[in-house]
């Protein structure tokens, strides 16, 4: 690594974000496996009905079912995304710039798209519904809040966290800030995540593929940040 590049981003100003994203990052890697224990052991209805039923039966686990975790999953990608853009933007400023807007407005489409308080709401009504037209009612609406929750709005996050992820991978290979083997794991898992998790069985295969190789990146990055705190020795 160069001196340019060891001064720069030992810079203490960053140390506070840097420190920050690696607990997000531990963080996240947390919520992995417990969202994969949880998935394994409860596989989600696929039907409104079924939500309903499973919220009547354990509102807990119907939030769960509905995704959630990946609300605070998404809010742990902010810090992480702001350290990566404080440790590479010196090497490639704009494209960091338009990878750091991509992935906070695919944040912000995510918390659009995630209707699980809006379902347990409405199973709540359905539960106490006493007449078939009302029922049918909150059927709709909960049909409504199953498309929105796996519909355009989510397949937008998904394709903008893709696209940041890329970048910030493309931007890592060209830098001395991160590993080549970093960045390379930051490609692979953006290259899995290409097809939305939505996209029936294919879509399922490729969005579990896709946690191994970013679980791996996400530890690399941690690693990086924590020799990039100015306490600590900046060589790799």
């Amino acid at each position: 690594m160069n001196l340019k590049s060891i001064n720069h981003t030992s810079d203490p100003h960053w140390r506070g974000l840097y420190i920050t994203g690696v607990w997000a990052g531990l963080a996240m890697l947390g919520i992995m496996v417990l969202q994969i224990t949880i998935f394994t052991a409860w596989p989600p209805p696929q039907t409104t009905e079924g939500f309903f039923e499973l919220f009547q039966q354990s509102w807990p686990l119907g939030l769960l079912s509905m995704d959630l975790l990946y609300i605070f999953n998404n809010m742990l990608l902010i810090p992480i995304y702001l350290a990566l853009y404080a440790a590479l933007k010196r090497e490639a400023e704009s494209a960091m710039l338009i990878a750091l807007v991509l992935g906070l407005v695919g944040i912000a489409a995510y918390f659009a798209s995630n209707t699980s308080l809006e379902m347990l709401s409405l199973s709540n009504q359905y539960a106490a519904a006493t007449s078939d037209a009302q029922r049918t009612a909150l059927l709709g609406a909960g049909h409504a809040m199953l498309a929105t929750y796996r519909g355009t709005v989510f397949d937008a996050n998904y394709v903008l966290n893709v696209a940041a992820l890329l970048i910030m991978a493309w931007v890592m290979l060209r830098s001395q800030v991160f590993s080549k083997t970093t960045a390379w794991f930051g490609l692979t898992a953006g290259i899995l995540m290409i097809i939305p998790s939505t996209a029936g069985i294919i879509g399922l295969v490729f969005s579990l593929l896709s946690l191994v190789p970013w679980a791996v990146f996400l530890v690399l990055v941690m690693r990086r940040l924590l020799r990039l705190d100015p306490s600590k020795s900046p060589s790799v």
